[in-house]
């Protein structure tokens, strides 16, 4: 197989990291405030959680490959063209002539709650197989990461899962970020048992205060030992709690505390934990040891922090990630203040 002219992402030197799942088209509302069913008109923009951090970890410096499926359409084709764009490794990119690319409807209500409609019936991201999987690029990662969604359904659970053998196989640090849609799922329990179902695969793990909840099955999310005792397993290099602007919490098995957030006027907070993700994964691939050294640890936190904080400066996930200059620039700004 001729070498990918795309592969731009492993060529720069850097240890790759490859993101596994979907990517999709996001449909958001022009006016902010209203239900999907009011919205005059929607703009469309690209997201996918995995996708975005990606696209994230490319914007900061770093190798990123995207690994998924998206429908043999023009909204498929202008996704792989922004992951081109933004110098993401698209060579394990597939498309499927038989469904469409997935679709969402996502609106921010005036009671500040986040509306959901999505279009995969099912959509080519579900229908990722085995034998489509670019071996040798997961074989290259350093870093492979993945959410939940493409455990909802075959055969792209089945094909996640040997993804995931693969990487394991041949050295890969495993970054899980559950992010949870509970509109994909059948039910709650469905859910809940597939998000945990690879828990205790992961080397690090990032979850938010609601999945702490929700996987705990509504214990208390400040609660160290329920974190502790619940969610953190012999496994586990690093977990980490995101808690919006007040920064994140930490746990390993040597330490744990917490890293203030970096102040930032809100416009669009979509996005912000897959560049939080970045931020922190970025930081890791040229430094596998940072879980050993609390104070390097806590500094990339930081940084993820800064990163998570400008993209809910902007409207958007891709469009808002933020480069390393503009979160030195931010982080310059918050030891100066």
């Amino acid at each position: 197989m001729a070498e990918n002219p795309t592969s731009a992402g492993s060529g720069n030197g850097n240890p790759l990291v490859v993101c596994f799942g979907e990517m999709l088209i996001d449909f958001v509302p022009t006016v902010g405030g209203v239900s999907l069913a009011e919205a005059p008109a929607f703009k469309k923009a690209p997201g996918g959680a995995p996708a975005n951090v990606a696209v994230g970890i490319s914007r900061l410096g770093g190798s990123s490959a995207f690994v998924g499926k998206v429908g043999d359409d023009e909204f498929g084709y202008m996704l792989a063209d922004i992951l081109k764009q933004n110098n993401v490794d698209t060579s394990g990119v597939r498309y499927d002539s038989s469904a469409r690319t997935a679709l969402a409807f996502i609106t921010l209500r005036a009671d500040g709650e986040r509306e959901f409609l999505f279009f995969r019936h099912p959509s080519a991201d579900m229908l990722l197989r085995e034998p489509e999987l670019d071996k040798n690029l997961i074989k290259k990662a350093s870093i492979f990461h993945y959410g939940s969604i493409s455990l909802i359904s075959e055969p792209c659970k089945s094909t996640h899962l040997a993804a995931m053998k693969m990487a394991k196989e041949s050295g890969s640090i495993l970054s899980y970020d559950p992010n949870l849609r509970l509109p994909l799922w059948p039910s709650e329990d469905a859910a809940r048992e597939g998000i945990m179902s690879i828990w205790d695969q992961a080397d690090i793990i990032k979850i938010s205060e609601d999945e702490i909840t929700f996987l705990t099955g509504g214990d208390d999310h400040n609660d160290d030992n329920v974190v502790l005792e619940k969610l953190f397993h012999p496994n586990l290099k690093l977990l980490v709690v995101t808690e919006g602007s007040k920064g994140c919490r930490y746990y390993t098995k040597e330490f744990r505390g917490c890293v203030p957030g970096v102040k930032a006027k809100s416009v669009d907070t979509t996005g912000a934990g897959d560049a939080f993700v970045s931020g922190i994964l970025n930081c890791l691939a040229s430094d596998l040891s940072l879980f050993k050294d609390e104070k390097r640890l806590s500094e990339a936190l930081l940084f993820a922090n800064a990163c998570g904080a400008l993209t809910v400066t902007e409207r958007g996930a891709i469009p808002a990630l933020p480069t390393k200059e503009a979160v030195l620039k931010l982080l310059e700004s918050v030891a100066a203040s």
